[in-house]
């Protein structure tokens, strides 16, 4: 049969068991966009800005673990689409985006809105496509989601030229693809699981760091039976928090240079690290150089790039965090490390970093725990980046796998809103909180609009305390109090809201916080809460930057500097 190619899009996009697309139109996408209305398996929502777009993607991924899908024009639609896919990149959510583009008679003259947006996007996509035919596009997103999807989970960028999307060809859409050069390994090697198992069986002093490859790998009952078998503490990295239960008692918390202290003095002392899904980020190891420095490391990943990338490796295991944990399980013994248990469990009470003390002004801390005491911990928490981004991972207990949405290795400002929105969309029958810093709403805040538009029910909790929070705690801790740039004379959120069509109210007493809560999950539809919270309170623990992670400021008036490791017996 023989259709457009725009057509061509909009039924491989079902073939592909696409539901809903987030984006914007524009002239050169026009052709696509005139089309979808026929399809009615696919659900359009208008954002109000492309970044949005490119986030709520990437919201509905995490939350449902499908391929993301987001739709931009040419020119500045194609670039504002950039920071989200950057962020996919970083944190491995599959995304696929498409963009319009000029005419293929125009490409390289500058014409209205061209970019090379291919080009722009080389570094930040795991691939993208400039689609010149209308015969090469149904291989193509048969492609496209194929790379999204497998190995190391990636956005990938389809570029559409208008004329390519009102040209015929005929359509059958792919079965399988086949690409060399492409060949994720799911299988770990043998002979490296069993020196992994063997080592297991000799250390004293062995931890587990968990990242969002378990998430990914949806590895949670392996884990948790490699933990148990071989008496395993578990730390995860703050990308890997709710992939073990955190009420478990081998849960030690996250470490890094906002995670617990427990955790990051007991890698500090660790005999062993095995490493899961994770890639040791500068935030997770500090100075590397101090990291774990009397381990051995296993560090299990399904891309190999990462293997040996920032920390030296003992046994590297390439292949998928599930596959490889079953076969892993089969060798290790089990065994007790009871001594070195002991020993945490004694960090963690001399060291207990997330008690929020008593104060008269509205700690944000307390927010947090409130709103987990009135979910019951059921909620999924979607967070953007800074101090209101620490407070949800140590403050809320995360036992619900994946109930924790956030935006880990681009740090994006403004994440928040959008990929809740996108996570409520994805999972409707699931509670979704979104937890946000004052300054960081106001960066996509638009999407007030489409939440209204679309009666998506997330609900919307702003820590505002009139600073852009963490930078400020920098400058206070730093920069010998230097408040330049920090100071935010913030709106009426509650007013701005209403405007758009969200109900919402002010908090500003602790009194007021629990019935504000039930109030919000007592509405059928979005609610929006702005808590007053203390304006210069900090984030603690800390590690201070190119600090070990056994050098912790603690609070204000508790250091912990070079911290001495009391080997177990």
């Amino acid at each position: 049969m023989r259709m457009t190619g725009a057509e061509i899009i909009c039924e491989s996009l079902v073939k592909e068991g696409v539901e809903v697309i987030f984006g914007i139109l524009g002239g050169a996408i026009l052709p696509l966009y005139d089309t979808i209305p026929r399809y009615p398996k696919l659900r359009h929502v208008l954002v109000g800005h492309e970044q949005g777009a490119a986030h709520a993607a990437e919201g509905y991924a995490r939350a449902t673990g499908k391929v993301g899908v987001c739709m931009a024009t040419s020119g500045p639609g194609a670039t504002n689409l950039v920071t989200g896919l950057a962020d996919a990149y970083l944190d491995s959510v599959p995304v696929v985006a498409i963009t319009g583009q000029v005419t293929r008679a125009l490409i390289g003259k500058d014409a209205f809105q061209e970019i090379d947006i291919t080009g722009i996007t080389l570094p930040v996509t795991k691939h993208n496509y400039l689609a010149l035919e209308a015969s090469s596009l149904a291989m193509t997103v048969k492609e496209a989601f194929y790379l999204a999807r497998t190995g190391r989970p990636g956005p990938v960028l389809i570029d559409l030229p208008k004329d390519v999307q009102i040209n015929q060809a005929e359509f059958k859409y792919p079965e399988r693809v086949s690409l060399p050069g492409y060949k994720p390994t799911l299988q770990g090697h043998a002979a490296q699981i069993k020196k992994a198992a063997n080592l297991i069986k000799e250390s004293r002093r062995p931890v587990l760091i968990a990242g969002r490859g378990i998430i990914i790998s949806g590895a949670y009952d392996e884990l948790k039976r490699l933990a148990e078998k071989a008496q395993i503490p578990v730390i995860t990295t703050l990308l890997g928090v709710s992939c073990f239960p955190e009420s478990h008692a081998l849960s030690y918390g996250w470490l890094g240079m906002h995670g617990m202290a427990y955790a990051n003095l007991a890698v500090s002392d660790a005999d062993l690290v095995v490493a899961i899904g994770m890639r040791f980020d500068d935030r997770a190891t500090g100075r590397v150089s101090g990291f774990a420095p009397q381990a051995r490391i296993i560090h299990i990943d399904i891309d190999p790039a990462e293997i040996g990338k920032n920390v030296r490796v003992d046994i590297p295991i390439v292949g998928d965090a599930r596959v490889v944990l079953q076969a892993l399980n089969k060798l290790v013994t089990t065994s007790k490390h009871a001594d070195w248990l002991k020993q945490l469990d004694s960090w963690r009470k001399e060291h207990p970093s997330i008690t929020i003390r008593d104060c008269e002004e509205l700690l944000p801390q307390f927010v947090i725990n409130k709103i987990h005491e009135v979910t019951g911990g059921e909620a999924t928490i979607v967070t953007g980046v800074g101090q209101h981004q620490m407070w949800a991972a140590q403050h809320y207990w995360f036992d619900r796998p994946n109930s924790l949405i956030t935006s880990g290795g681009l740090g994006t400002m403004g994440f928040e809103l959008p990929a809740a929105m996108g996570a409520k969309i994805g999972c409707p029958d699931e509670t979704v909180w979104c937890i946000a810093g004052d300054g960081g709403f106001q960066m996509t805040i638009q999407e007030l609009g489409t939440i209204a538009r679309e009666q998506v029910a997330v609900k919307i909790a702003i820590m505002n305390n009139g600073y852009l929070g963490m930078v400020r705690q920098w400058q206070d801790l730093f920069y010998e109090k230097r408040y330049f740039a920090t100071p935010l004379n913030c709106p009426d959120f509650v007013k701005i809201a209403e405007a758009y069509g969200v109900p919402g109210m002010t908090v500003k007493s602790k009194q007021e916080v629990v019935p504000a809560i039930k109030k919000a999950m007592s509405e059928p539809g979005p609610f929006l809460i702005n808590f007053m919270v203390k304006p210069e309170e900090n984030v603690y623990p800390m590690i201070p930057p190119g600090a070990a992670l056994s050098e912790i400021i603690e609070e204000p008036s508790k250091e912990v500097r070079s911290w001495s490791a009391r080997n177990i017996p």
